[in-house]
């Protein structure tokens, strides 16, 4: 294991891209991907969907696709191990099981790979449930707005505007043109990180609520004035979201327009993208926007015509999404994937977040047993000095202060006096805090070579892989620290 570790630590990221873009063509005649092999839309039993999500279990509620109460969204698994989301509607919501399913039917004729499809649904008593493809990589909301490793691109933003605008007119063409309450929170991302539309918001209004949020402030003019939802007031939210692509924030539109008409682009602009687009190219997205956000519905383009307009924007075409977006890409099938411990799947997933809360949890138990040749300096102030390196280096990395806390583990470190595995691990999470996944991986490697049957060592040498770019060599090493998990279990 350690000599295959040296290897890969003089490795280079060198892969073929290819592009991800296909003609909307295809999408519109009903091109499928591998993900939409799901076969035709059927109708499940509750006993099964009880059984996929564990008896609705609410550690498998989700809030991916974006459904607030009383309604709920589960993640689930059928027996053939797709992942399905479940959403279960409230009692009181579609009191008619007969326009429920005619409903559901229809949206479940839908195909294309700009949806997150609607597969199936329940109808049994009360209960009214859909079940959609499970979009695994969250929100368009959570990576606009709470992003955590770093913000989404430009190449990815335009990119997102185009998809949606092809999904509306792919909907648009097979006669669902409308379209409830788009926002971010309806904006999903699939397992190769590409956005997709969720399905839920296709179903026409029943009593789960209305088509818009309570915020009026970010709701169609007409659709106040009359509480019906049109092809053109789609438009208009599909105008704010431009707006939230642009700006990084939920900027209302009515403050966005007095923006632009004073010719305050750059205010518009998140700041986070500063250098990394041309003028030219976000004025014509704001423009873009404001004329979704017209006052007059006649006013504002249709989907067609916004798809024209988007793909002469297009950027960094031969780039995969994943790659964009900074997430795993996992081409593997759900039946040969490697069975990971919670620690191994949240190195998987490089959720920083869960492999912090992890490694605080655990603290310094996996250090007994670890030598340290320690002489008469154990007395002396230098050992003390170190020991107050580790002391500092703790509590910075308690309170998620990264960057104080890799500075005083590099202290303890360079001290020379004591050793311990965990210091490297917490060093290591926080050189990928810091977007240094070199060093990161150099740590995580340390750490093997202090204890070598350590399966945190590899499977934190897998979240710096992953960072770099090597993949398969990531996915190694998950094998590796599986399998020294599995070990000590039967130990």
């Amino acid at each position: 294991m350690g000599a295959r570790c040296s290897k890969i630590s003089m490795c280079f990221w060198a892969s073929d891209m290819k592009s991800n873009l296909k003609e909307f063509s295809d999408i519109e005649n009903g091109a499928k991907g591998e993900d939409l092999l799901l076969g035709s839309f059927r109708e499940f039993s509750l006993d099964q969907l009880r059984e996929a999500t564990w008896g609705f279990s609410s550690e498998n509620i989700v809030s991916e696709h974006g459904e607030k109460a009383p309604n709920v969204v589960y993640e689930g698994k059928l027996e053939d191990d797709i992942r399905i989301a479940v959403k279960r509607f409230n009692k009181s919501a579609w009191p008619d099981s007969r326009q429920f399913l005619e409903e559901a039917r229809a949206v479940g004729q839908l195909r294309s790979e700009r949806l997150a499809n609607l597969i199936g649904c329940c109808c049994e008593g009360e209960e009214r449930l859909l079940v959609a493809e499970f979009m695994p990589n969250d929100t368009l909301s959570k990576h606009l707005f709470h992003w955590e490793a770093q913000p989404m691109k430009w190449a990815m933003r335009l990119r997102v505007a185009m998809y949606l605008a092809q999904a509306l007119d792919y909907c648009s063409s097979k006669g669902r043109a409308l379209y409830h309450d788009l926002n971010a929170y309806r904006v999903l991302f699939d397992q190769d990180g590409n956005p997709r539309l969720s399905c839920f918001g296709l179903m026409k209004n029943s009593r789960d609520g209305k088509s818009y949020s309570t915020n009026l402030a970010f709701t169609p003019p007409e659709y106040l004035r009359t509480g019906r939802v049109t092809t053109e007031s789609v438009v208009y939210s599909f105008g704010t979201l431009l707006l939230d692509l642009l700006s990084g924030k939920h900027i209302p539109p009515s403050h966005a327009l007095d923006l632009i008409r004073s010719k305050n682009f750059l205010m518009l602009m998140d700041s986070c993208l500063e250098g990394h687009f041309s003028n030219d190219d976000g004025t014509e997205l704001v423009r873009l926007a404001s004329r979704c956000l017209q006052f007059e519905a006649r006013e504002r383009p249709n989907a067609k015509s916004l798809v024209s307009s988007l793909a002469l924007l297009q950027k960094e075409t031969q780039v995969p999404s994943h790659v964009l977006m900074g997430i795993q890409h996992v081409t593997a099938s759900p039946k040969e994937a490697v069975p990971l411990t919670p620690l191994g799947e949240a190195c998987s997933r490089r959720d920083l977040t869960a492999i912090h809360e992890m490694l605080e949890t655990v603290g310094y138990k996996d250090d007994e047993g670890v030598a340290n040749e320690l002489s008469f300096q154990m007395w002396t102030n230098q050992i003390q000095e170190t020991l107050n390196s580790k002391k500092r280096g703790d509590s910075a990395f308690r309170s998620k202060d990264f960057a104080n806390a890799l500075s005083y583990y590099t202290q303890f470190i360079d001290g020379g006096t004591m050793i311990s595995p965990t210091v490297f691990a917490r060093r290591c999470l926080c050189y990928l805090m810091s977007e240094m996944p070199q060093e990161a991986l150099g740590d995580a490697m340390q750490a093997q070579v202090i204890a070598p049957e350590w399966p945190t060592a590899f499977y934190l040498q897998a979240a710096a892989l992953f960072n770099l770019g090597m993949d398969n060599d990531a996915q190694e090493s998950l094998k590796d620290g599986t399998s020294l998990e599995t070990q000590r279990h039967r130990n």
